[in-house]
């Protein structure tokens, strides 16, 4: 039987760091507010301007695929999950292809927010197990500063968000180790509560250039937050079980869950109601803020160089975001 693994990961941010005192200058707000909200103290904002979701993207691919141990040359399909692409189109995975100058091998784009890498760890965990490929690159890539609302009108959101990638090498093996499941879910009727209305085909070039709002507004992201909380605390402990449940397990099986990393106070919520010590759940973001697509990617590489993880845990990923989307992933290391 041919399983899946994780068996290279590595990750990007650049080096412009942000502190929430750097905010302070920018919006009404203040260290304070924003840490008892979100636990965010700093997140990492692009300053060059020659870097690009795809270029970052592939700096971490190239990390990942050295610690897998493989060439690129052996990479038969790309995944590329983002929800800020370098262009409307064409999407960023074949940029990415470019930029590593490999074989004119598969390229696809995953538009799921929040949930993207683990969506796109789920379609490279069935590709492989179906025999189609060996070794597939999954990429987390995420410019968000460019499209931030940095007046205090947009603090409620822009506070929260930051630019990084992460990449994962998902090879097939014979071995009793690997991705055991993933799980996907949906829910589209709340799309509007977590998403960024315009530009978009319903307001498109000809809209745009009517448009007599110069100052920006509607062009940036909106969240009802206190919706958006609520219903994350209940799908991620869902899905969470869902996945165990799958295999047979329960929560003190988990040697380690990397939530995505959205809100501390929801980590904490779920940390809490799983019963899960502070060793069992490995949390980031108070140093990246929200890298969306990018977030469990990067948590995953740094607990990995912090000896988090040894052969034979249990490691869970799950993630909530924009659409409603929510994911899951249980993987014996």
């Amino acid at each position: 039987m041919i399983n899946s693994k994780i068996s290279g990961v590595g990750y990007f941010v650049p080096d412009n760091v942000i502190k929430n005192s750097d905010l302070e200058k920018m919006m009404n707000t203040s260290d304070q507010w924003i840490q008892e909200r979100t636990g965010i103290q700093e997140r990492r904002w692009v300053k060059d301007k020659t870097l690009s979701t795809s270029l970052m993207g592939t700096y971490a691919a190239q990390e990942a695929i050295l610690d897998s141990g493989i060439s690129k040359e052996e990479i038969d399909f790309i995944i590329f999950s983002t929800l800020s692409p370098d262009y409307y189109f064409p999407g960023s995975g074949v940029l990415l292809q470019r930029n590593l100058n490999i074989k004119e091998i598969g390229a696809l784009d995953v538009r799921n927010q929040c949930s993207g890498f683990i969506y796109g760890l789920s379609i490279a965990d069935q590709y492989i197990k179906s025999g189609m490929y060996k070794n597939i690159l999954v990429v987390g890539s995420e410019i968000h500063s460019g499209g931030l609302d940095k007046t205090p009108r947009g603090r409620s959101v822009s506070v929260i968000f930051g630019d990084g990638a992460g990449a994962a090498i998902v090879s097939a093996t014979k071995k009793n180790e690997g991705i055991l499941s993933t799980h996907l879910h949906s829910e589209g009727k709340f799309a509007e509560e977590l998403a960024l209305i315009k530009p978009a085909t319903t307001f498109w070039i000809d809209k745009i250039i009517e448009d007599n709002n110069e100052d920006g507004t509607g062009y940036s992201p909106v969240m009802n937050g206190n919706f958006v909380f609520k219903n994350a605390v209940i799908r991620f402990e869902e899905v969470i079980y869902e996945a165990l449940d799958f295999s047979n397990l329960k929560p003190d099986d988990i040697s380690l869950l990397i939530p995505h990393q959205a809100n501390l106070r929801i980590s904490q919520y779920i940390q809490k109601r799983l019963g899960l010590t502070d060793s069992q759940v490995y949390n980031n973001i108070m140093k990246y803020g929200n890298t969306t697509a990018a977030s469990i990617p990067i948590a995953l590489k740094e607990a990995l160089n912090e000896n988090k993880l040894k052969k034979g845990d249990i490691l869970c990923l799950a993630a909530f975001g924009s659409g409603f989307t929510w994911a899951s992933a249980l993987i014996k290391w």
